[in-house]
């Protein structure tokens, strides 16, 4: 997924303090200046300090002779000297952003940085002959071995290490071998804020090199998910819908959030809670207060410990999504009409406080993936009455991936990880189209959005009735004089958007009647070209259907045809129709 020219060299230009997330290993080439001097780190650590505030900058270090200082110059002066060795030993280094890339919230206290919400990480790269890490628990270790903070420790994009932590410092060996080994390292918090942080205190390499740990490059997109236990994953490893939460089955790299930042490329940062909402968390009863995101989205967690105001400023985040109302609907729904005003107006409230403190981001609302179908309407009318006072038309809202039996399900009835990573698609799709940038399309389901009609060729002496259910998408059609032909009566969906080249994976259940031929076809609209075709056969039951096929061209418009005329007295549903883009 490509970036528009503008926007790409808007977020080219984001260097982060003195381009301490640059690494030596960057494909970068080093001018004539840099490679004259034979630089050391009391240079590197100078103009770092110059960079910074700390002190005056040196002229002498403008390396790429642009006419100024800048992070550009402290790249160049590290790949300079990265060739450098200097005596084997073991070195330490803290998890700070001088070492490593800090994704999500965290906390830096006392030697320690703490993961603390729901995808947290730190990323950095590594050359040693060995490596370890030493991790830290918080209060959250003694929840017992189901409910303690999960996380993974990932090498060059591996996991290595799954595992919740009940101790209080553990360390973790990464490799160890004769030879300098290059490696990416990732420790990341899989679990929620509410179950306790992951604390990174050391990293510990045995090693030459002048720079044996740097922190990755960071990434021009910059996602901020703000949301409840569905962006935390919540059960999404759990066997089915009747087991309860655990932390051992919260997931973030699985929910939709970790999987559409990937599919973008893009930095993320979450802060998520389960069971929260706008004016209520969820309740079988009375309103809860105690659980509301405004009450906390302004700090890095609403633990004691992480109850700290986060610097809005050390990201300037590109997208921010929110994903919240679900927990909501389980108290306004008890008085729709009472509850509901109030639900608007302070939705319309969080939009404003989010958009101050993310200026130039695109703001997407969503809800839908656990229902919810009563509260959309609702935030579809604050975002537009927060349109209409403000001027702001960087907001949006659409209505999220619903899970449903087929998908299964997760623990307590949570999306699992088929219907996060369907969610994903959508919502990738959803900051391509705000960004202004090219969507790939892959694993979004182009039919999902189409209109079910029938078509009956009356002069054929065809006569049939159809009724299309919104809450499961079936259509079912009642066939009393079937015609001559096949194509005497169809069942269209449409319009369908194809690209060229594009693979699709079509799919649908269908019942008929048992031995009945049944032509499908993807065409354009006027009939005038045919990208697929294809026959099912009725069983009598529920069958499934499955195609795949590539589409020689660009249509906007294309259509689905399910042929079933020719046969009198027959009845046929159509459900669970996808059109999946796999290539």
């Amino acid at each position: 997924m490509a970036l528009p020219p503008e926007k790409g060299l808007e977020m080219s230009k984001r260097i982060v303090s003195a381009a301490l997330a640059a690494t030596a290993a960057a494909v970068v080439g080093v001018s004539a200046s840099a490679a004259d001097k034979n630089y050391t780190l009391t240079d590197l650590n100078e103009l770092n300090d110059g960079l910074l505030g700390r002190s005056d900058i040196r002229g002498e270090y403008d390396l790429d002779a642009d006419g100024k200082v800048d992070g550009f110059d402290m790249v160049l002066m590290r790949q300079s000297i990265s060739g450098q060795t200097r005596e084997r030993m073991e070195y330490v280094y803290d998890a700070v952003e001088e070492n490593v890339n800090l994704i999500g919230r965290n906390l830096y206290s006392d030697g320690v940085t703490w993961l603390v919400q729901s995808g947290s990480a730190v990323e950095f790269n590594v050359s040693a002959f060995s490596a370890g890490v030493t991790l830290n628990g918080d209060s959250g270790i003694r929840n017992g071995a189901e409910y303690a903070p999960r996380y993974a420790v990932l090498l060059d994009d591996e996991v290595i290490f799954d595992d919740v932590l009940t101790e209080k410092t553990r360390t973790i060996e990464l490799f160890s071998g004769t030879e300098i080994r290059n490696a990416k390292v990732k420790v990341i918090h899989l679990s929620e804020a509410n179950n306790g942080a992951i604390g990174v205190s050391q990293i510990r390499v045995d090693s030459t090199s002048m720079f044996p740990v740097l922190p990755t490059p960071e990434k021009d997109l910059h996602i901020e998910f703000i949301g409840d236990s569905i962006t935390c994953a919540y059960g999404v490893e759990g066997a089915d819908q009747n087991e309860n939460f655990k932390t051992t089955t919260e997931n973030f790299m699985k929910s939709y959030a970790y999987i559409a930042a990937q599919k973008l490329n893009a930095e993320y940062s979450a802060v998520c809670y389960s069971g929260y909402g706008i004016i209520s968390g969820y309740t079988t009863g009375a309103k809860n207060e105690g659980s509301l995101m405004p009450d906390c989205y302004e700090y890095i967690g609403r633990m004691i410990n992480y109850k700290v105001p986060w610097d809005f400023s050390s990201v300037k985040n590109d997208v921010v999504v929110i994903n919240l109302g679900t927990n909501d609907s389980s108290y306004i729904d008890q008085d729709f009409d009472s509850r509901s005003p109030e639900f608007t107006v302070k939705y319309e409230e969080f939009l404003e406080t989010v958009r101050e403190k993310n200026p130039d981001a695109y703001i997407i609302c969503t809800v839908g993936t656990m229902g919810a179908e009563n509260e959309y309407p609702l935030i579809e009318e604050a975002v537009e009455n927060f349109r209409k006072k403000t001027g702001d038309q960087r907001v949006s809202c659409y209505w999220s991936v619903t899970h449903t039996q087929a998908d299964g399900f997760g623990s307590d009835w949570h999306p699992n990880e088929g219907t996060q990573r369907r969610s994903a698609y959508v919502l990738a799709d959803k900051i391509c189209q705000a960004l202004g940038m090219e969507s790939d399309q892959i694993g979004l389901d182009v039919a999902a959005e189409s209109v079910y009609n029938m078509n009956c060729d009356e002069s054929s002496g065809a006569n049939a009735a159809s009724y299309f259910s919104d809450y499961n998408r079936s259509f079912w059609m009642n066939t009393v004089t079937g015609g001559s032909e096949p194509d005497d009566i169809e069942a269209v969906i449409s319009p369908i958007g194809l690209k060229k080249n594009g693979e699709y994976d079509l799919s649908f259940k269908i019942k008929a009647p048992d031995g009945m031929k049944i032509p499908v076809l993807v065409r354009s609209k006027d009939g005038s070209r045919t990208y697929f075709s294809g026959i099912t056969t009725g069983t009598g039951e529920d069958s499934f259907f499955t195609r795949k096929f590539t589409c020689d061209t660009d249509d906007a418009s294309a259509e689905i045809a399910v042929q079933i005329g020719g046969k009198d007295y027959s009845n046929v549903t159509l459900s669970e129709l996808r059109m999946e883009k796999i290539g």
